[in-house]
């Protein structure tokens, strides 16, 4: 049961990253939505745990299809639109895509209005966690690197996303067990690393982002030979 559910949520949160890039939604959407659904609500699904208000769902019934998983991937994007986009994309474009895209069940705008109704039940209607994320984190580390040292110029913010949708898809996300703000500098230090040119790399970049970010240098070195070690098994 644990592999297969391991395995729907891979192509749950891969249906999610291509889904935001079809709709072009911008980066702090395709987080948001990714710590709604991957971080919160399919560990919940999982343990079945804070899900009394939706269990009479038919969305929830067990076992978990993926179609309905897809569903919720969306519904998690349109929340985070809403969240974070003014005006937030219509439940339209999502019906749209989930048409065009999930082959197993056709959906209604009636079925999008209650995926995010149960959505948001799981979690409990907490949201303001996504403050918190760690793509936010980020984007200020490479902001302030780019302030002090020349070689920021070199680390793009691409390269550090591409990092990011790679734990996701493959689930380690979850497994390094840390804050976002240690996430973030962590994935920093190991897209540096894979991107910057040898020649340019004598910026204590280590260093810095302990200063920075207060986090433990063993812990953000360990953590990198993690992610590097899932980049380069990709």
């Amino acid at each position: 049961m644990k592999e297969v559910c391991t395995c729907l949520r891979g192509r749950a949160v891969e249906f999610l990253i291509q889904s935001g890039q079809e709709l072009q939604v911008s980066p702090i959407v395709k987080y948001s939505a990714l710590s709604l659904f991957a971080d919160r609500f399919y560990p919940s699904l999982i343990s079945r745990k804070g899900i009394n208000d939706a269990a009479k769902t038919w969305l929830l019934q067990l076992p978990l299809r993926e179609s309905n998983l897809q569903l919720f991937a969306l519904a998690a994007l349109w929340i985070s639109t809403k969240i974070h986009d003014s005006p937030p994309l219509h439940v339209k474009c999502f019906k749209s895509l989930s048409d065009n895209t999930i082959t197993e069940q056709h959906f209604t705008t009636k079925d999008f209005l209650e995926a995010e109704l149960v959505l948001m039940q799981v979690l409990k209607f907490e949201i303001g966690m996504l403050r918190s994320i760690a793509f936010r984190f980020l984007e200020d580390l490479i902001t302030k690197l780019k302030e002090v040292a020349r070689v920021g110029e070199q680390l793009k913010l691409e390269a550090c996303m591409d990092i990011m949708d790679l734990l996701y898809e493959k689930g380690e996300i979850s497994s390094f067990n840390t804050s976002p703000r240690h996430l973030a500098a962590s994935i920093m230090v190991a897209a540096y690393l894979i991107t910057v040119p040898v020649q340019k790399t004598e910026f204590p970049i280590l260093l810095w982002v302990k200063f920075v970010t207060s986090c433990n240098e063993d812990d953000i070195l360990d953590t990198v030979r993690n992610i590097l070690t899932h980049v380069f098994e990709a």
